[in-house]
């Protein structure tokens, strides 16, 4: 797992898997841990990064309800977590789905971990509005469209955007069930202006981004969408996996015509 540091408020670590990002953010002595990541060994270490760097948790965030981003309370089983309100709907429709999804994963790749997921205490929180962090604010936006829930933070102080799943540099975006590709356009406008008032931008999956390539790659999955079922794969992204997100987008959005 890499971390780096964004602002002295602000650390993002990132897995060895599907480069999944979990962001680390701290106001005074508060501290909140925004997704996670994935790895049993990832998860074990990351308490001793917010030791080493000064920051005391205060509670974890999660910007939407899959599983690869649920796994703060593996790290920190005491803490709450916070999610909007969509998503705690989707974890209340989906009852222990984000557990079986985890078994599945460490099935395939033979990982051991020391307990099951439980999240907990669930803490459904308005949004769009504002989670308080020291004498700051955390500003909570809507981001539905990957699924049908969602929501990106945007870290003021810091001008940081953790957007989830979204804008990113290795995967072309992706319609999941509940997905939809009007909300996914919906949700790249409002992320347009955050992204250009940031000086940095965390996507739920590849490094962090200034925000001219930030909004580079907005612009190509804007193009992108619009021109589905017909659209080109962005240069950059036309690996395998994303040949086979594509075509399943792509039968996603012919379906619903």
């Amino acid at each position: 797992m890499r971390v780096v540091g964004l602002h002295p408020d602000v650390l993002v670590a990132t897995s060895r898997v599907w480069q999944t990002t979990c962001t680390i953010v701290r106001n005074g002595d508060e501290c909140f841990v925004i997704d996670s990541p994935v790895f049993p060994d990832e998860l074990e270490v990351l308490p001793a990064v917010l030791e080493h760097a000064g920051f005391a948790l205060t509670g974890l965030l999660a910007t939407h309800a899959d599983w690869d981003h649920l796994l703060g309370r593996l790290a920190f089983p005491g803490a709450a977590l916070g999610v909007a309100e969509t998503t705690a709907a989707r974890l209340t429709a989906e009852p222990g789905a984000a557990a079986r999804e985890l078994r599945a994963f460490d099935d395939e790749h033979y990982l051991d971990r020391e307990a099951p997921l439980s999240l907990g205490q669930v803490q459904a929180l308005p949004v769009p509005g504002h989670c308080e962090i020291g004498e700051e604010e955390l500003e909570l936006h809507p981001a539905d469209g990957h699924t049908a829930d969602g929501m990106a933070v945007w870290i003021g102080w810091a001008r940081v955007v953790v957007c989830g799943d979204y804008i990113s540099p290795v995967e072309v975006p992706l319609l999941a069930d509940g997905g939809s590709r009007d909300a996914y356009i919906a949700t790249l406008r409002r992320l347009e202006p955050l992204v250009d008032g940031a000086a940095y931008v965390v996507p739920g999956h590849g490094e962090v981004l200034d925000a001219t390539r930030a909004a580079a790659i907005l612009r190509e999955d804007l193009n992108y969408l619009a021109k589905l079922p017909e659209a080109e794969l962005p240069i950059a992204r036309r690996g395998e996996a994303q040949r086979a997100i594509h075509a399943a987008n792509v039968q996603r959005v012919r379906s619903r015509v």
